[in-house]
């Protein structure tokens, strides 16, 4: 079989060295036909590092001259939400099929090119919400789509660190804190939380929020620079699902004590209950106890992925994206740029809804 006018060994590009230290690249390791050919970071130095600890035998600071010198089927993209479109669509033109992080873009006008131009030129697209790949997450869907809980009602997601309470926890200049880098805690997770909701309910239909930034005078802690941040640090929403069922979510890390993230999923005949502290998933059905119903990943223990649920559910996204490449046809599990798109109408619909005080009907 051939890809691309060669052997079926799918030839990828990654742009970003943070992320893809930690996900991206030992997820494609585990990837028999994925050869990694070429990784670029804003720093030489930091692509550079992770090409010598990943075996990648060329580093760029510059991405255009990476994709310009280096033909490939598959670019990863783990980098400031601000160069997700400019990056994916030069990647499309090139002939490569494209796994984007989220959230997908600074806003839907720029997803929905993405969208277009990914569709037109017939190549696989992804977006990196890869919890939904994670088997607890996957068998809420399922248990849902049983009717195990009845018709669900309402769902309750809560999600407080204090990773950015502190004025002094971000480094000067840090682009998650910066509106203008499309930075900010709803993008950070919150396009997550929006992403789970319609994996879980189906599309959703209203929506109404509050993005705002509760810690915006900062110091970097080494320099002792005051500056300011601009992105959010706080967000709440209120979805309705065209189903009916109304989702509160409420995300802050502004917080001085971490609680984590906690889902609870009320139907007419049951109950979901989740936890990132533990994460074990519990059902209660009518007139019963709470029981463990959890999953585990078989993932987690393949050699050389990192901890964490993020880290493990990507390799399930990846071996998706090799598949589709390999077998010429469309993503067929995980969030497509048509998912990117509606998460990122849903996002516009929040901050519409934060300026103007009042709900938002999402097309």
């Amino acid at each position: 079989m051939q890809i691309g006018g060669r052997d079926m060994t799918i030839r990828a590009a990654v742009i970003g060295a943070s992320f893809a230290k930690a996900a991206y690249l030992p997820a494609m390791g585990t990837v028999e036909d994925i050869e990694v050919v070429a990784i670029s970071s804003a720093r030489l130095e930091s692509a550079q590092a992770v090409a010598e600890q990943f075996k990648i035998a060329n580093a760029y600071d510059d991405w255009q001259a990476m994709l310009d010198k280096h033909e490939v089927d598959l670019v990863g993209i783990a980098t400031p939400t601000i160069y997700h479109a400019p990056m994916a669509l030069a990647a499309l033109e090139r002939g490569a099929h494209v796994i984007c992080e989220k959230p997908m873009a600074m806003n839907s006008d720029e997803a929905r090119q993405m969208l277009e131009r990914a569709e037109a030129l017939g190549r696989v697209h992804m977006i990196g919400h890869e919890l939904r790949f994670n088997p607890n997450r996957r068998k809420i869907r399922t248990l849902i789509e049983s009717g195990a809980i009845g018709q669900v009602r309402h769902v309750n997601v809560v999600n407080i660190t204090n990773s950015w309470g502190d004025p002094a926890s971000r480094p000067a200049g840090d682009w998650w804190s910066l509106a203008e880098m499309g930075g900010g805690r709803f993008g950070a997770n919150g396009s997550h939380q929006i992403d789970l909701l319609r994996f879980w309910l189906g599309d959703l239909g209203a929506i109404s929020g509050q993005v705002a930034t509760i810690v915006p005078n900062r110091v970097d802690k080494v320099t002792g620079e005051e500056w300011t941040a601009t992105a959010d640090d706080l967000v709440h929403f209120t979805a309705e699902a065209e189903s009916g069922a109304l989702a509160q979510v409420f995300l802050s890390s502004a917080a001085r004590h971490t609680i984590g993230n906690h889902v609870q999923i009320f139907g007419s005949e049951g109950t979901i209950k989740l936890s990132d502290s533990e994460e074990k998933l519990w059902l209660a059905v009518a007139g019963g106890e709470f029981q463990d119903v959890s999953e585990s990943d078989p993932n987690a223990d393949l050699p050389g992925i990192n901890k964490g649920i993020w880290n493990v559910s990507f390799v399930g996204l990846m071996q998706e994206a090799a598949a589709a490449i390999r077998e010429g046809r469309p993503v067929r599990q995980g969030a497509t740029f048509a998912d990117g798109l509606k998460c990122q109408v849903a996002m516009d619909g929040v901050r519409e809804s934060s300026k103007t005080r009042r709900w938002v009907t999402l097309s």
